[in-house]
């Protein structure tokens, strides 16, 4: 049976052009992610249009991917990584 642990994720790295890797908590990366989004909704992938709030979009963002493209060479990756103290 795997360990619970494997699922959490507390940490993330996250990516972007021109810029060096980030590493957030969960709570910094969902308000990262809803300042992109309030910045962007004109160039939001169709999928998102179903939610009526930014906060919708970021956790579901959060939940279900590990990328936003707003524009060719515009993006935005995070990934979960178990950070040992």
């Amino acid at each position: 049976m795997p360990d619970p642990m494997m699922y959490q994720q507390d940490d993330f790295v996250v990516l972007e052009p021109n810029h060096d890797e980030q590493f957030l908590t969960a709570a910094e990366l969902l308000a990262k992610l809803k300042l992109v989004l309030s910045q962007n909704q004109q160039q939001l992938p169709q999928e998102l249009h179903q939610f009526d709030s930014i906060d919708a979009q970021a956790k579901y963002l959060m939940d279900t991917s590990c990328e936003l493209v707003l524009e060719p060479g515009q993006y935005l990756q995070w990934y979960a990584v178990r950070l040992e103290k």
